[in-house]
């Protein structure tokens, strides 16, 4: 069976033109999304597609960014139809990966995938080594301040209050508190 796949991204669009070419490539059925942003692939056109699609099947689009805008998220896609053993066309770009030509074009946009995602790993790690050389501080805000975790510290020890209760007074939960409370210990130690 052969399942046509199209979507447009705004309610004004009209998606005709896909349908139409779809059907002239012997579409047994066609789904479709109307006003569905290419970046989400949780779409319930696509969904209801990939779910009708079975071992020998072949899913066309007209254009592979109305399958996806994101290279990542598209070979993620092509891989599962491939798991699957479904086929997979685009028809303006001439993928087909039931044909050696079409393979090889799937293995270069896996390729270009993997390197983006290595790119983008890169500039992330040397953004944060250019923040840490700044002194700026990385990662989620302490939920509690120096003051509040000595004042913790001496409540527990000193007036012997409960672990939870003063957790609880702290807004924070009690595995919270006790990983601040092993910190300033930590940090007491390496000062003297």
């Amino acid at each position: 069976m052969i399942v046509g796949y199209a979507r447009v991204s705004t309610g004004e669009q009209k998606i005709d033109l896909q349908i139409q070419a779809l059907e002239r490539m012997g579409c047994d059925q066609v789904f479709s999304d109307h006003g569905q942003s290419g970046s989400d692939f949780e779409r319930a056109g696509l969904e209801a597609a990939l779910d009708a699609v079975v071992p020998g099947d072949m899913l066309v689009v007209w254009r592979l960014d109305r399958l996806g805008r994101s290279l990542v998220g598209l070979v993620g896609l092509l891989e599962q139809l491939g798991k699957r053993h479904v086929h997979f066309r685009s028809l303006s770009e001439n993928i087909d990966t039931a044909s050696s030509g079409g393979k090889l074009m799937f293995h270069m946009m896996a390729a270009l995938a993997e390197f983006e995602r290595s790119l983008i790993s890169e500039r992330t790690r040397a953004g944060m080594a250019a923040a840490k050389v700044r002194g700026a501080r990385l990662g989620r805000p302490s939920a509690l301040t120096m003051d509040q975790i000595v004042g913790a510290q001496h409540a527990i020890e000193r007036l012997h209050r409960c672990p939870s209760e003063v957790a609880k007074e702290l807004n924070v939960c009690r595995r919270t508190l006790s990983r601040h409370l092993g910190k300033l210990t930590v940090n007491s130690l390496a000062e003297l």
